[in-house]
């Protein structure tokens, strides 16, 4: 009995499935960022007349500066290279969205995240923004390129170490 109890808790809190889901939530958020920045160039000439002022920035540099962040913070995401950099970035443009949404007029009623309604569009802002602070703490997980580069990192300083060992002998 208690064998079964241990496979049942057990099961799935190894680091390898931490890992995988790690690979699985930088894919997922890096797709739709990535999905998010092709529309946005697609659709520039039509978005850039109403995109808001951010900053003191136009709406077309604004958005210009949304596509950039999109295009390139999803694919260093999708890669696992520079996560916690590229989370940065990114994160602050969807408190940014969520600011300039929240500040409309449609919003003046609302008194904090939990009153508003599924469908508003200020949804999609929150959730990657639980999403990029999620990868912000925990990391990119070894299934990504930080992780090879810091073991070539890792090997290559043990290499040096060894050779100031060496010469003082």
């Amino acid at each position: 009995m208690m064998r079964i109890l241990k496979n049942i808790f057990m099961w799935g809190t190894t680091y390898t499935y931490s890992n995988i889901s790690r690979l699985f939530i930088r894919l997922f958020v890096g797709i739709l960022f990535l999905k998010f920045g092709i529309s946005h160039t697609l659709k520039f000439a039509a978005l850039s007349v109403q995109f808001p002022e951010v900053l003191g920035m136009s709406g077309s540099v604004s958005l210009s500066c949304v596509i950039g962040i999109e295009l390139i913070c999803s694919l260093l995401l999708m890669t696992g290279l520079l996560t916690r950099y590229a989370c940065i970035p990114a994160l602050f443009t969807m408190i940014l969205a969520i600011v300039k949404t929240m500040s409309c007029e449609r919003y003046s009623f609302v008194e904090n995240l939990a009153d508003i309604d599924l469908m508003d569009p200020v949804y999609i802002p929150v959730l990657f923004s639980g999403i990029l602070i999620y990868l912000l703490l925990a990391g990119p997980g070894k299934i990504s390129l930080d992780y090879l580069i810091s073991l070539h990192l890792i090997n290559k300083n043990e290499d040096f170490q060894d050779d100031d060992k060496l010469t003082e002998a």
